[in-house]
């Protein structure tokens, strides 16, 4: 009775394991990051950059765009083992010599796909950028890697 029960235990998580590996792997890139009309204090031109995470996950910053009130960035992030309706969050700071403010953030759900978005920011002006989740690709080279 045991060695049944045993058994039943060992055979039941060997198909859990082997359901989990059988899942196709997915991968989350963010890329063609670009803002315009940023806003920052009455004085001064935003030296914009971008924070992304993916649920908790931080993917990491753009570089600063200095004096700039349009940027564009080139830096295209990744997040392996993303899942549709994982949450994708863009932070867009102003980068200050004592405080980095933030300028507005941008939230997702993600879905199967390419997708090209607007988000309007909380001080005015917008983000757009654009995402791709599917299969885990072989060549993601060029990505960011989270610090």
């Amino acid at each position: 009775m045991a060695s049944s029960l045993l058994w039943c235990l060992l055979v039941g998580c060997a198909l859990a394991v082997f359901q989990v590996y059988a899942q196709e792997r997915t991968v989350l890139k963010v890329f063609n990051l670009r803002a315009s009309n940023l806003h920052s204090s009455i004085i001064q031109t935003p030296d914009a950059y971008i924070k992304v995470f993916l649920g908790p996950s931080y993917g990491g910053k753009t570089e600063v765009k200095n004096d700039n009130t349009d940027p564009w960035w080139k830096e295209e992030f990744g997040f392996f083992n993303a899942h549709e309706d994982d949450l994708l969050r863009l932070e867009v700071y102003d980068s200050d010599m004592f405080f980095h403010d933030l300028l507005g953030t941008c939230e997702r759900y993600i879905k199967n796909g390419t997708f090209q978005h607007e988000c309007f920011l909380n001080t005015g002006g917008s983000l757009y950028y654009s995402y791709t989740l599917g299969p885990k690709q072989q060549d993601l080279e060029g990505l960011e890697a989270p610090e």
